[in-house]
């Protein structure tokens, strides 16, 4: 597949990339696809969730009444989860939400993703920039040029762009980030995947 390269005025250069299939031109394995955010978002939890049971309350533990002959039910002490400030029956303790992925089913995942952008037509390939200083003006200015106003952009650099990094951050719905760093969840949400020259050369080396 090829695609022509654009400028950040939005026009082609004359240039054009062509994008391997081996990574750009896969059948998409969604159940890969599928695992693969299901780690990322897994990951992205603490798991420090705790709520105390009964034996964890400060309380007295002295029996409310007797066992049998009131007519009501068997309460035992105030720390019981029937009485307000009682312990938690069967409470979020402490975990670890960590799935381990093999490393093929990471590498057919990322095809998958970038193929089912690519077959989209949702993949922008454009001339490699950068700024001297972070200016979020001239970056939102590159994204109207190409037709993204109020898309979800992921910019995608060959290198860590500081400048442009922080060009970006106040905008809501762009973002910008590595090829290295580049992840499934990261690919499948957002619309349109804007791709430096640079990062779809590193992304071909990467996830080939």
């Amino acid at each position: 597949m090829k695609l022509d390269v654009l400028n950040t005025q939005g026009e082609k250069t004359g240039r054009t990339v062509e994008l391997s299939e081996d990574v750009f031109g896969q059948t998409p394995n969604e159940h890969a696809v599928y695992l693969a955010v299901k780690q990322y978002l897994a990951h992205q939890r603490q798991g420090t969730h705790k709520a105390k049971e009964r034996g964890e309350i400060a309380g007295s533990t002295r029996k409310l009444h007797r066992q049998k002959g009131t007519g009501g039910s068997r309460k035992g002490s105030i720390n019981n989860p029937l009485f307000r400030g009682g312990g938690r029956v069967f409470g979020p303790r402490p975990r670890n939400y960590d799935l381990r992925l093999n490393k093929k089913v990471k590498q057919i995942a990322k095809a998958s993703a970038l193929s089912a952008k690519a077959s989209a037509g949702s993949i922008v390939v454009l001339e490699d920039f950068s700024f001297d200083a972070p200016k979020t003006k001239e970056f939102k200015s590159i994204l109207s040029n190409l037709n993204l106003d109020g898309q979800k952009t992921l910019v995608v650099t060959a290198d860590m762009e500081r400048e442009l990094l922080l060009s970006s951050r106040n905008l809501q719905r762009a973002d910008v980030a590595r090829a290295a760093d580049l992840n499934v969840y990261q690919i499948m949400n957002t619309q349109t995947l804007v791709l430096s020259e640079g990062a779809v050369t590193k992304i071909q080396e990467l996830f080939a």
